[in-house]
């Protein structure tokens, strides 16, 4: 096709402006940048979280009598399904790791400094769904460690007072975890979060594209790299890599479905019940710790957290900000070191065959379907 039949295409659908913004986009090098492929990582584990999802729902049957009978057809019965959920539930765990990854990174980096305060801003909100998406997903295999780590986490907000029995109605949609539970976090998992996270994705990605990516304050740059086709070539050479890790975990280690609860005839909670390893630092401090302090503790952090743009005036001026670097490195090592101690403490607590020592817990997970 000559050019001067592409030039109205470009224009018809709107996307000159788009490709012109990647001709122009160029991304700093400087010693860090390795890190600035995070992010792009992360959009590619969602991407394979929105595509397995939609080849889940052609099975998945979300009623407390058909979901985890649909789980094991998709593992057993149909054609390459164990693949899918394996593929499905691994990455799930991979894009929380390089959320965190990523988000860490741009607080060390203080790449929140204008103009990508926003981006920031939408970045933390991204952060949040996609545990939203672990805590929603978690219980509709509906197996018996899904139901009573959903029950013990959803009872968590009663510790509030006034509206802690409020919030517990809205996660259960009843008195107790039942089937209208589970239909309700099937619409939240496949419905609410999903719309609302492709939304602030597209935001995200234009904002990196209108803004550019920031390097460190006074940090050496050792030149300018194109974003297309440069260092989006590498960046597709680091996916497919990551595509390819993802895909022999999946099939070296397919992800299993554990025994169908049975309203009917309720069991006892097994024993060990414990949330993935991206809740594990909060099941840790909810273990030391009264659950109302946690809740407004960590509230208050996250508030923090989020408008740090704004507090780090340093940065604002391109200045170092070591405080800020602290605080990061101090938010790494709490949430290492209170995941391992409660690993550590879970595997003595099965090892001796008892129940975890705390009543609520906050056990939330990627497993979807």
């Amino acid at each position: 096709m000559s050019d001067k039949h592409k030039q109205p295409i470009l224009d018809s659908l709107h996307l000159r402006g788009v490709l012109d913004a990647l001709k122009r986009k160029t991304v700093p090098k400087h010693k860090t940048s390795i890190l600035y492929y995070m992010g792009g990582l992360a959009l590619m584990f969602f991407t394979v979280q929105v595509l397995t999802g939609i080849l889940l729902l052609f099975y998945y049957e979300p009623s407390a009598a058909t979901a985890n009978k649909s789980i094991q057809h998709i593992m057993y019965e149909v054609p390459f399904g164990s693949l899918i959920r394996s593929i499905h539930s691994w990455s799930a765990n991979a894009l929380v790791l390089f959320v965190f990854i990523h988000m860490f990174s741009v607080m060390l980096m203080k790449s929140y400094r204008f103009p990508h305060r926003v981006m920031w801003l939408t970045g933390f909100v991204l952060l949040l769904l996609v545990l939203g998406f672990g805590f929603t997903g978690y219980l509709l295999p509906w197996d018996e460690t899904a139901y009573f780590a959903t029950k013990i986490g959803a009872e968590v907000p009663l510790e509030l007072p006034v509206i802690g029995t409020f919030i517990a109605d809205i996660i259960k949609g009843a008195n107790d975890v039942n089937g209208a539970t589970l239909t309700r976090m099937f619409a939240v998992h496949v419905g609410v979060l999903p719309v609302i996270s492709v939304l602030l994705v597209v935001a995200h990605i234009g904002m990196i594209m209108l803004f550019g990516s920031s390097s460190p304050p006074n940090a050496v740059i050792k030149g300018q790299e194109k974003y297309f086709p440069d260092f989006l070539l590498k960046e597709l050479m680091i996916w497919l890599v990551g595509f390819g890790i993802l895909i022999a975990i999946a099939v070296l280690y397919p992800w299993g479905v554990g025994k169908a609860f049975d309203l009917a005839n309720p069991t006892e909670p097994p024993a060990g019940v414990h949330p993935e390893w991206y809740f594990m630092f909060l099941f840790q401090t909810l273990r030391l710790f009264p659950e109302w302090m946690v809740i407004v503790g960590f509230g208050v952090v996250a508030v923090f957290w989020a408008f740090i743009p704004w507090l780090d005036r340093r940065a604002h001026h391109n200045q170092k900000s070591p405080i800020f670097t602290w605080i990061g490195v101090a938010a790494i090592v709490y949430i290492v070191s209170l995941t391992t101690w409660a690993y550590i403490s879970v595997g003595e607590e099965e090892a001796e065959g008892s129940k975890p020592a705390v009543e609520h817990q906050q056990p939330d997970s990627t497993h979807a379907k």
